[in-house]
């Protein structure tokens, strides 16, 4: 049957074209015919459909009216108008009332043993027709229907039972031995029959053994999925179905070791739920790193690839434990199909970011495919290569890459710059090489993110291959001679502005400028003037002064408002020494999130206005960790390359990881996080009369092991004369509810300087739903830190549940619970913070220095670095000037900074020299405001 038209006026016309809605349910009238004509309504179904999918408005009248029309065709036995019938039902039932009335039809279609095509349609209808209330009363025929031996009706009923966990859980979970049942089902072989004919329309002469084994047992796939489901919450129910299932070491092989699962799609399920059970349980690693090489033995390249790929991802394995999975990724490499080349190639290039060395014994292989048809595999190809790859094969690569950039598009274009912007971090002495090949693309044909990318990767040599700054800075001013996006052109003229008075000859870029302050736009205008200025500020030529300001004199006759403003504060700085120092020079800003936080609590603060806003309290950070915050939130969303579909929230069985509330989250940084700290304690009443929040702790500190029943983190919050202890807790045990939780404190010397004022508990902890208590301790004296460690014990009311049902016991009984010691150090009274001249600060404060020598075997620092670490641990203070790394394996002076709580700077100066048999010796120098916080700083080594 053809859907087209031809209209000799307007040409070939789709018949949905112009489709009115009104017209539509006027024709709907044809539901009522008698006979029902099956070609006409499977029409008028079809123009319904449409209009649904282009969301098309229904009102509830209309939907409804409509619905009652369209059920009038169950008395038709046609199959096509039937199945038709059956969408429209679905849709319809959003919108429409009563639609409940239609349930005994659809019932008595799924118990028909006659028109089996029926039945799957008619579950589905059914379950989403169902209000939730009401699950219970279709809850046997939805049972029957798991266990049916028609694939499609069983696994219609499974997927419509995976929908139906999230309003109905606990119906749905008394269904897990069906749900077992239909995993170990095995298919009729009549489905069998009718999918092999099925796809052998389409595959001519097929592997007909391959379709029935991916066809017919497709309902293990959503057995399995909806089995995960309603156990997801028992890590152990979980590792005891990926045991029950694998089927031994061996049980991968299809056909063979015992395993259940004959379908593909669920093996490589299984897989993804044995890489779950890695993730909550390390111990099992071992374990499952045994089942998951089986899988790749596996007679489908699916199981295969999907098992290598989660080898590879297994954090801390050896090449002898990646050695498997790599030999069956190098055996992909080569097969006729592009998409198992694609595959391999790009789990070889993800695993080659890590482990370089693991993958290069691949390298011969994946050489063969840069010529590959499949432009894909021969981007991964490339990129693969230039990680893995030494230094002497660089030139090769780059020939190679040359000739290879034409003919794909921007989007891998982005992931081979990726790829050599590594390669030159690596090999620094190729930077000549690359520094050539990145100009030579960057004048090539290009969007916004290609361009981008190069100019990005050029900017990073700029900033960690000092050799390559002059070369690279003047291509890029070549490159702002023609460029088209405005935001690059600012991007690059504020980093010729920071690098280009460093250079050896620093007026060669003044002309570059100085063209886009005539040529450009307003906006590259404006950042011009600014990179202009930063040559008159920082470099000490007369000559180049005067140059630049007769340059910005002129600046203050264009059009724009914001050039001409720009120009005047510039100018001023040049004139006043002072004023550029501070504004130009000076490397130090604000931590913003902090910043806007508390400013908001000041304007909505009503006695705010009666003090000024206290700036002491503003964690200071260097204008670097300032870019590097923005670049992260930039791309914290953003993935490098394409990447294959994952299973979506929508399919059976997909792993969710849960997030912990009061803990850093993924992608926050530490300023976030304190920020988010501050927000979520100065809304609790009991902590509001503390003031500003000085500082939290960077890193939960870890109570419990993370095995055990209860799993307690705790974070310190540090005020003026307050500090508050925040404790995560969370039960792992399904068959427990705790109720009334609350921790108990107590400090290890009676008169210790702290004493409770406030304490929060948690009304009740479910399973593995994270709960946070609170205690606050206020200094007994204002001028006194104390340092001291508490005991903790955490007291609940224990209640016995239904793991199933989740239903506690009316009576409960209380018990306690033991956990590690927190310990109130120096540290969290100091708050790292960033100045920009260290000499200039270190000087005025001589008169306040605290020194003394100290000594760290070598057990506890092997190395200068460790030292460092140990040291910036102790003290919670910034290192500045590059000192956290150490340049010599023996001699190293660490410079250190931060803020004491109540505002006063603190520095330290640690010279420190490194011996094989002694360990590291060092002498640390403290200066400060006051001697006796220089002394307290000091005495947190000891």
């Amino acid at each position: 049957m053809s859907y087209g038209k031809r209209d000799d006026d307007t040409g070939e016309v789709g018949l949905f074209y112009h489709l009115d809605k009104t017209v539509v349910l006027q024709e709907a009238r044809a539901f009522n015919d008698t006979p029902i004509s099956a070609r006409k309504c499977r029409l008028l179904l079809t123009k319904i459909i449409y209009l649904l999918y282009l969301g098309e408005p229904f009102a509830t009248k209309e939907a409804t009216d409509l619905f009652f029309n369209v059920i009038k065709l169950f008395q038709s036995k046609d199959t096509s108008l039937r199945q038709m019938m059956y969408l429209v039902i679905k849709e319809l039932s959003k919108t429409a009332e009563d639609v409940i009335m239609v349930t005994q039809s659809l019932i008595k279609d799924i118990q028909s043993k006659q028109e089996t095509i029926y039945r799957a349609n008619a579950i589905r209808a059914l379950c989403l027709i169902t209000d939730p209330s009401m699950i219970q009363g279709i809850e046997r025929i939805l049972k029957a229907s798991i266990v049916d031996k028609t694939p499609s009706v069983s696994s219609a009923a499974l997927v419509s039972s995976y929908h139906l966990y999230g309003v109905a859980k606990d119906i749905v979970r008394r269904w897990s031995n069906e749900v077992q049942e239909a995993v170990h089902a095995k298919s009729s072989s009549g489905f069998a029959s009718a999918a092999s004919s099925y796809m052998s329309s389409f595959g001519g002469a097929a592997d007909k053994s391959n379709v029935v084994i991916s066809a017919s047992n497709i309902t293990q796939y959503h057995a399995l999925g909806l089995l995960y489901q309603i156990r997801q919450h028992d890590r152990m129910a979980v590792a005891k179905l990926v045991q029950a299932f694998a089927g031994g070491r061996s049980g991968g092989i299809l056909g063979g070791g015992g395993s259940p699962l004959k379908n593909p799609a669920a093996v490589c399920l299984l897989i993804r739920y044995a890489c779950k059970v890695m993730e909550d349980d390390p111990s099992a690693t071992r374990r499952m790193y045994e089942l998951l090489e089986g899988f790749l033995r596996h007679r489908s390249d699916m199981v295969n690839l999907e098992a290598a790929r989660a080898i590879c991802e297994i954090p801390d394995m050896s090449s002898k434990e990646l050695y498997p999975a790599i030999s069956v990724l190098q055996l992909f490499l080569s097969s006729p199909k592009p998409t198992l080349r694609f595959a391999a190639i790009r789990i070889l290039n993800k695993l080659a970011q890590s482990k370089p060395a693991v993958v290069s014994p691949c390298n011969l292989d994946i050489e063969n495919l840069i010529t590959d048809q499949n432009r894909s595999v021969a981007t991964f190809a490339i990129t693969t290569l230039l990680k893995t790859g030494n230094e002497a094969s660089v030139d090769r690569l780059m020939k190679q890459i040359s000739g290879f950039m034409g003919e794909i598009s921007d989007e891998f274009k982005v992931i081979v710059v990726d790829a050599i912007r590594s390669l030159c971090l690596k090999f620094p002495a190729k930077q000549v090489v690359m520094l050539t090949f990145l100009s030579g693309v960057l004048r090539d044909e290009g969007g916004y993110d290609f361009k981008k990318a190069v100019v990005e990767a050029i900017f990073d040599m700029i900033k960690f291959i000092p050799e390559s700054k002059d070369t690279a800075l003047s291509y890029l001013c070549e490159f702002i001679e023609d460029c088209e996006f405005t935001k690059l052109s600012v991007r690059i003229l504020h980093v010729l502005g920071v690098e280009g008075p460093k250079t050896t000859t620093p007026t060669k870029f003044i002309r570059y400028i100085y063209n886009r302050v005539i040529l450009e736009n307003s906006i590259v205008r404006a950042a011009a003037v600014s990179a202009l200025a930063k040559f008159g500020v920082n470099v000490e030529d007369p000559l180049v002064k005067k140059s630049v300001h007769v340059l910005l004199t002129r600046c203050l006759d264009d059009t724009d408002d914001e050039v001409r403003d720009r120009a005047t504060l510039y100018l001023t700085f040049m004139d006043h020494t002072d004023l550029a120092k501070r504004f130009v020079k000076d490397d130090a800003t604000f931590a913003l999130p902090t910043l806007e936080h508390q400013l908001v609590e000041y304007l909505n603060n009503p006695l705010g206005n009666d003090q000024e806003f206290d700036l002491q309290n503003i964690p200071v950070i260097s204008k670097a960790q300032e870019e590097e915050e923005r670049r992260r939130l930039r791309t914290q969303d953003i993935t490098a390359g394409p990447t294959l579909a994952t299973p979506s929230t929508a399919q059976p069985g997909t792993p969710a990881t849960p997030s912990t509330p009061g803990a850093p989250a993924a992608g926050v940084s530490s300023l976030d996080q304190q920020a988010m700290y501050a927000e979520k304690l100065s809304a609790i009443p009991e902590f509001a009369t503390f003031g500003p929040l000085f500082k939290s702790s960077s890193k939960p500190v870890e109570l419990t092991e993370s095995e055990t029943e209860y799993v307690v983190h705790c974070v310190k919050h540090t005020y003026l004369n307050h500090i508050v202890f925040q404790f995560n807790c969370t039960n792992t045990l399904n068959d427990q509810l705790l109720e009334s939780v609350e921790m108990l404190m107590q400090p290890e010397i009676d008169d210790c300087g702290l004493v409770q004022v406030a304490s929060i508990a948690a009304e009740k902890l479910e399973y593995n739903v994270t709960g946070v208590l609170y205690l606050a301790f206020q200094k007994e004296q204002a001028d006194e830190f104390p340092v001291v460690s508490f005991t903790n014990t955490l007291k609940f009311v224990v209640k016995d549940c239904d793991p199933t049902t989740g239903e506690p016991d009316p009576e409960g009984y209380e018990d306690e619970y033991q956990v590690e010691d927190v310990e109130v150090l120096t540290s969290d009274y100091i708050r790292p913070t960033y100045i920009s001249s260290f000499a200039e600060e270190w000087e005025p404060l001589a008169e306040n220095e605290a020194i003394e020598t100290f000594a760290l075997d070598k057990e506890k620092a092997p190395s200068l670095k460790a030292a460092c670490v140990a040291i910036m641990d102790l003290l919670g203070m910034q290192a500045l000037e590059d000192t956290a790394l150490p340049k010599s394996s023996n001699v190293h002076t660490l410079l250190l900074a931060g803020i004491f709580v109540g505002g006063s700077k603190v520095l330290a100066r640690c010279r420190m020299t490194f011996s094989n048999t002694t360990g590291v010796a060092f002498e640390l120098a403290v200066r400060s405001d006051d001697t006796v916080i220089s002394q307290i700083v000091l005495s947190a080594i000891a």
